[in-house]
């Protein structure tokens, strides 16, 4: 055995040996690190019988894949090892049936052309499989536009506030911004991340990293939506003080509002469960469509409350009792069924919330696309999973456990960077049709106009770090992006939504092309549309790609134009030499830039005075061809503080700051609404 076989394995394995760094230089992942991501991927390299074994492993299989997918119009091709020239009998879903021919070409079965998009059975002889036929592209911003360059806003969930709300914001604020937000013109309103979190331990409350993107943070539901206001109101008793604060006080907020779910549940199953009423018919309805996927969910859930209140408390389901740990794959065990039989009750309440969550985010966009909005909400797709969540526990084999998803060093993070989040196992796409990934696209289609893809470029290759390894220390896994591409465009026509993904950061040549292609629209922002020593015109700014002014990752405009941005980093340790300085020369530079197009008139203003260059700004990425603009909320209301500042934890107030206009009254300021007036003007 030699460092060649070991290289050898990894390239069949999709690993890239190399990689580019910042600077365009070539770097070399080291042997050591190439042997332990084989590992995690289930390719022994201990010695030359497992490497052996290994290669095997990623041989051409003679059974075929149980999906297939191709684009409307071309060759049904098929793996050659699964057979000779033969005869195949397609059933569509329509239940109609042809017969399909087969020739062999090279390593491959070939069949005649296909062109009814949807997910069809082929029997191959003994064989099944699925043949997806997708669309040539996803339904783009343009379809739905209708010869209009559109325009929305981008909220934070929780930011939005409104009375009843019990300190978090909701989807009924939700549903009051869109509303007047429509009043204004927009017409859609781009939201973060909806994914359930971790219902014992409300602490963790990053919504990017999710314990499930399958379901919903049972805190952004409004129950009146089911109950009605008089019903909920009889069992409401705290919350109502953590209202009117200025951050979301994420633990009693949560504690209160889960209280009120509690209570509300109870009520629920004495009256209209324990009768039969329509409403219970409809919460049983949905629990048999959510089937093993929602079980799953909702039994984690309760056993994660369960071993969270033991001593000590026990968050990771790796350290539960040897009994609780393998997910759904023990359902026979007789301590699993203990504890059902003695805790189904607080199973059937997990059940319970999503489906008061889900209802309440149906309401939210049937009322965004009833004020008139041609896209209404679009979902925020977190690009991985918490190990210690529900997806993992339940789900183990779809994931990457022993690897965590991250970024190479690069001239930001010289260390490179570990998110702490999960992905999917290639191995397990392929074996289970993509069944994973279908069930994730479609939990963030389900209720919305469109989604974002966060780090869209993870559709091709993700930076891997073995567990308890540094990040430097991770490789580049290849994904199967064909794939993705054509199920995503399929699945975006079937629920109507439009695409959009990050493309922000350092991103593989040739791949703004393929997604472009593919009728997903990327994203520029103001600050990264630069040239050398000045910022871009948005005339030149592409024409599919979502413009924005700014990201929850980035800083305000007035907080970039005031430099309160810097002086947060600086109090933090976090800031750079020279940065006051430059920044100096890049406000002379951008409001050169603003005025050049339009959108700015005389003298700079003082960085203490920074509501002009608010309103320059949102004019200005306006004014670029790009599909749809989209207005952070903070840079309407010319807020100074952006909702997360990365590098920090608790340092800073993340994810926690609430908006000061109640979301129904938000478009009611003059301010924002001059400034909605100005974007307006500037999309034709």
């Amino acid at each position: 055995m030699n460092d060649d076989d070991i290289r050898d394995l990894a390239r069949a394995a999709g690993l890239a040996e190399t990689w580019t760094d910042a600077l365009g230089i070539p770097q070399q992942v080291s042997i050591e690190s190439l042997r332990r991501i084989l590992d995690a991927l289930g390719l022994v390299t201990a010695t030359p019988g497992d490497i052996e074994s290994s290669r095997l492993k990623l041989g051409p299989s003679a059974t075929l894949p149980p999906l297939v997918t191709m684009t409307a119009g071309s060759r049904l091709t098929l793996p050659g090892r699964a057979g000779g020239a033969a005869r195949g009998q397609i059933t569509y879903e329509d239940g109609s049936v042809a017969t399909l021919r087969f020739s062999m070409r090279g390593d491959r079965l070939v069949g005649p052309p296909l062109d009814r998009a949807g997910y069809h059975r082929l029997e191959f002889g003994d064989r099944q499989l699925m043949v997806a036929i997708a669309p040539p592209r996803c339904l783009t911003i343009e379809d739905r536009a209708e010869g209009k360059h559109l325009w929305g806003v981008a909220a934070q969930i929780y930011g939005l506030r409104r009375a009843g709300d019990g300190g978090i914001g909701d989807a009924t604020a939700v549903r009051q911004l869109a509303e007047g937000a429509a009043r204004h013109g927009a017409d859609a309103i781009a939201l973060s991340p909806v994914h359930s979190l971790f219902a014992a331990d409300p602490g963790r409350y990053g919504p990017y990293s999710p314990s499930s993107r399958l379901f919903f943070n049972p805190l952004f539901a409004d129950p009146e939506i089911v109950f009605g206001p008089e019903r909920v109101a009889q069992h409401r008793r705290e919350g109502v003080a953590l209202e009117q604060a200025a951050l979301v006080d994420w633990r009693p907020a949560a504690e209160a509002k889960l209280g009120l779910l509690r209570r509300l549940y109870e009520d629920f199953e004495a009256q209209e469960i324990a009768r039969g009423s329509e409403l219970a018919r409809a919460f049983d309805s949905f629990v048999r469509q959510g089937g093993d996927l929602l079980q799953g969910h909702a039994m984690f859930e309760a056993l994660h409350g369960k071993w969270m209140g033991s001593q000590p408390a026990l968050g990771y389901w790796r350290d539960w009792p040897e009994a609780f740990r393998n997910g759904l794959a023990r359902p026979d065990d007789p301590e699993r069924a203990a504890f059902l039989a003695g805790e189904g009750r607080t199973v059937r309440f997990h059940q319970f919330l999503q489906w008061l969550t889900a209802r309440s985010f149906e309401a939210a966009q049937a009322a965004a696309v009833g004020a008139g909005m041609k896209i209404g909400l679009i979902s925020d797709l977190a690009i991985g999973m918490d190990r210690a969540g529900s997806h993992a526990w339940s789900r183990q084999s779809d994931l990457l456990l022993g690897l965590s998803i991250g970024a190479p060093p690069d001239e930001f993070n010289r260390a490179g960077q570990d998110w702490g989040l999960s992905g999917f196992s290639p191995q397990a796409l392929v074996a289970t049709g993509f069944d994973p990934f279908l069930s994730t696209v479609r939990a963030a289609m389900r209720y919305a106009g469109g989604v974002r893809i966060d780090h869209i470029m993870g559709l091709q290759r993700l930076w891997l770090v073995p567990e308890g390894a540094s990040a430097a220390d991770g490789a580049y896994l290849e994904y199967p992006l064909d794939d993705f591409l054509r199920l995503l465009a399929l699945e975006s026509h079937r629920h109507g939504a439009v695409v959009i993904g990050e493309d922000l950061g350092t991103v593989p040549r040739g791949f703004r092309r393929r997604i472009a292609e593919a009728g997903i629209a990327g994203m520029d922002v103001m600050w990264f549309e630069r040239n050398r020593g000045s910022f871009r015109t948005p005339a030149r700014w592409r024409r599919d790609a979502v413009s924005m002014t700014t990201t929850h990752d980035l800083p305000t405009v007035a907080g970039w134009w005031s430099g309160s941005d810097i002086e947060v980093r600086h109090s933090l340790g976090l800031s750079a030499a020279g940065e006051t300085e430059e920044r100096q020369r890049d406000r002379r530079r951008l409001w050169r830039a603003f005025s050049a197009a339009g959108t700015a008139e005389g003298p700079a203003p003082a960085p203490e005075d920074p509501a002009p260059a608010v309103d320059a700004a949102l004019a200005f990425v306006a004014s670029s061809p790009a599909p749809l603009m989209l207005a952070p909320v903070e840079d309407l209301l010319g807020l100074t503080e952006q909702p997360n500042l990365p590098g920090t934890i608790d340092q800073h107030p993340n994810w926690r700051r609430r908006l000061e206009p109640p979301a129904a009254q938000l478009f009611d300021d003059p301010v924002v609404a001059r400034r909605a007036a100005a974007i307006v003007a500037r999309r034709p």
